[in-house]
């Protein structure tokens, strides 16, 4: 049974902790979806002005890369700054947007962490479990773990591991440039999590649906007068 909404983001900081601790048992990483053909990357803006957030996703056809539908929604962030429960200050809006697609995309992409979090419940774990979707966190930065360096060819990956367990994979994405960090969010393998990710590549560091859905967001922000 999925966690009520309510329990998912209105807690205190102390109490997102300990929800953190008890849902993180709860994300699936084994394969347990059909054959995607539509992939969605979400992503945030925050705001200038204190405590406001510009929400976006934007899906497509994992065949050609073809967009297909975008939504998005803004209003306050409610739940304060605090490293490790990003998930809950920014979560709201991103299931807002999500919930105003036509169609639920097969497979979510996240610009954040999956399992390669502190307590294994990063926001592509969080919102994945809440919405029980095949969901993949796609990070620019490490957030936790170690790791050697990859090759310098596409596709080429290492661990990301803390202590004897694998939390994620550093991965190549495009010859010579700096990698990403992909884990696990909730219902998919990492190893089709990184074919995926790879699938949606399109010359760039960044697959096109998280790049997209960053482009999106910053047009909100700038649409709205908030350069």
């Amino acid at each position: 049974m999925r966690p009520p909404p309510d329990r998912a983001f209105d807690v205190t900081p102390k109490e997102a902790v300990l929800l953190q601790r008890e849902l993180a048992g709860r994300v699936e990483t084994r394969d347990r979806l059909s054959p995607p053909r539509t992939v969605a990357g979400a992503d945030i803006a925050l705001s200038r002005r204190a405590g406001r957030g510009y929400a976006g996703v934007v899906t497509y056809a994992l065949d050609g890369l073809e967009e297909l539908e975008r939504a998005s929604a803004t209003g306050p962030l409610t739940f304060p700054y605090v490293p490790g429960l990003l998930s809950f200050r920014e979560g709201p809006l991103l299931v807002r947007a999500i919930e105003r697609l036509r169609r639920r995309p097969d497979v979510l992409l996240f610009d954040g962490q999956g399992l390669a979090h502190p307590r294994r419940f990063g926001l592509a774990c969080h919102l994945g479990v809440l919405l029980d979707v095949p969901a993949i966190g796609v990070a620019k930065s490490r957030l936790h773990g170690e790791h050697r360096a990859p090759g310098l060819r596409r596709g080429d990956r290492v661990p990301l591991v803390d202590g004897d367990e694998t939390i994620g994979a550093v991965l190549r994405t495009r010859d010579g440039v700096r990698p990403l960090f992909v884990s696990v969010g909730h219902r998919v393998s990492l190893e089709i999590a990184i074919d995926l990710v790879l699938a949606c590549h399109d010359g760039t560091r960044v697959p096109k649906p998280t790049r997209e859905a960053d482009r999106f967001v910053a047009a909100l922000k700038r649409a709205d007068g908030d350069a």
